[in-house]
């Protein structure tokens, strides 16, 4: 009888620390965390496809984004990226409301975290 009850307690273990929830002290995984928020928010007008991108601002490509400054490793507020997300203004606020996408605010939190940890891209995996 222990014996099982010490099992299924194990298995939740488990299930909860493989959970893709983030906690403050969790590293975040850029193709699991970062790359679908960018995905699908971001690259339509700011990504791979130079005859919809928007600004001059590719945000699919670590360097690029750096140099205009949308994302400054390791100072998520001076990153334009998050100000755009977060601002109050909805005429500035990215996504654009003509999308009808709006961020969530784990969203937000896991690229304010991934920015503070040095914005590291990975490499797709296919």
């Amino acid at each position: 009888m222990i014996a099982v009850v010490w099992t299924i307690f194990g298995c939740i273990a488990l299930v909860l620390s493989c959970s893709s929830a983030t906690k403050a002290g969790d590293l975040l995984d850029f193709n699991r965390d970062i790359r679908p928020i960018l995905s699908n928010y971001c690259f339509p007008c700011h990504g791979p496809d130079a005859k919809t991108r928007q600004a001059e601002l590719r945000l699919d490509v670590r360097r690029q984004a750096i140099e205009k400054g949308a994302v400054m490793p390791g100072q998520p507020h001076a990153s334009k990226l998050l100000s755009r997300v977060e601002h109050s203004d909805k005429g500035k606020r990215m996504p654009p409301a003509k999308t009808g996408k709006t961020l969530t605010l784990e969203q937000k939190r896991k690229l304010q975290h991934w920015i503070a940890e040095g914005a590291n891209y990975d490499t797709h995996w296919a």
